[in-house]
């Protein structure tokens, strides 16, 4: 087959999950449920702490802004093949494509960053308490979410101007429910070779980079913690840690697990059943996550729902009045 200019292109084909067309409702309804869920659960985090003066700490903003990027980290994929299964239809436009490829490495990277920050903010936490408040201060709070921001945007654009350099030829289906950048790699019929030493390189620096910082934090902060000598203060210390320890271990054990899949398998559907784990669960039990094993994010939800409920409770009377 000759490779066809990619300025030629016009749309790819979603294969998704299955065939079957008996299967897209359970489909349509599962998928539809897990982003409901997690966009609802996400929100929440968010609203208790913008709504609770006692969270407006470094933890709960890294926090708020994880929980903001796992909504637009799932939004980037979910609603696009949830419409494809409404409207059966398996087209999505190579514009549309490159734009959510863009977006999905974006949140992914950034995903990984914000762990990497939060993991480093325990550590100045735990390891130098009597520093927190000095080195962890709003301006550089802000600036490393920035900085955040700044690096996965560019290593996000970087991956997409290499894609579009690409050129592909007649079997454009991807099989997978969105467009993943290996499987748009594998699709190429040029030379891909600069393109898959971009992403090892990446995945390298960023990711093994990042899963090194955490593990080193966690490292010092255990020795620390060994180091105090009442049980409570081991305690305190470990239970403001084992959230984030839980997310961080659910998000690096699925992804590893997608990608060493793809390596030991051929199946591309089983690829794409895999990566639902990191791309969709794992934002969807990150709330969970952390309203379960933190005490004061379960207490600012509560005062934000009794609020909530209060307020409807005084309008409806209000309503009754005549």
């Amino acid at each position: 087959m000759n490779p066809r200019n990619d300025t030629e292109i016009s749309e790819f084909l979603l294969l998704g999950f299955s065939e079957e067309r008996a299967l897209q409702p359970l489909i349509f309804g599962l998928f539809l449920s897990m982003y409901l869920t997690t966009v609802l659960g996400n929100l929440l985090i968010i609203l208790a702490v913008c709504s609770d003066s006692h969270l407006h700490t470094p933890m709960y903003f890294f926090l708020s802004n994880l929980s903001f990027v796992d909504i637009c980290f799932t939004s980037t994929t979910v609603p696009k093949m949830l419409w494809n299964i409404q409207t059966q239809s398996k087209v999505i436009t190579y514009e549309v494509c490159i734009t959510q490829m863009y977006f999905f490495v974006l949140f992914a990277v950034l995903d990984n960053f914000l762990l990497t920050v939060m993991a480093y903010d325990r550590f100045v936490a735990i390891c130098h308490p009597l520093h927190y408040t000095v080195i962890m201060s709003p301006r550089l709070c802000a600036l490393l979410v920035l900085v955040s921001w700044i690096l996965s945007a560019l290593h996000s654009l970087l991956e997409s101007l290499m894609v579009l350099r690409l050129s592909f030829c007649t079997n454009l289906h991807i099989p997978h429910f969105f467009c993943e950048l290996n499987q748009m790699v594998q699709l190429a019929c040029s030379d891909t070779f600069p393109n898959n030493m971009v992403i090892c390189f990446a995945a390298v620096l960023l990711g093994v980079g990042s899963l090194t910082g955490i593990l080193y934090s966690y490292s010092k902060i255990v020795s620390s913690i060994y180091g105090i000598s009442s049980s409570q203060g081991k305690y305190k210390a470990l239970s403001t840690c084992a959230s984030h320890l839980s997310v961080v271990s659910l998000f690096y054990c699925t992804s590893l697990r997608v990608y060493m899949s793809s390596a030991s398998t051929h199946s591309s559907h089983s690829n794409a059943k895999a990566s639902v784990m990191y791309t969709v669960v794992t934002p969807m039990l990150n709330p969970f996550i952390y309203s379960l094993r933190n005490k004061d994010i379960k207490r600012a939800l509560k005062m934000f729902l009794g609020r909530a409920t209060l307020k409807e409770h005084v309008v409806l009377r209000l309503k009754k009045c005549p």
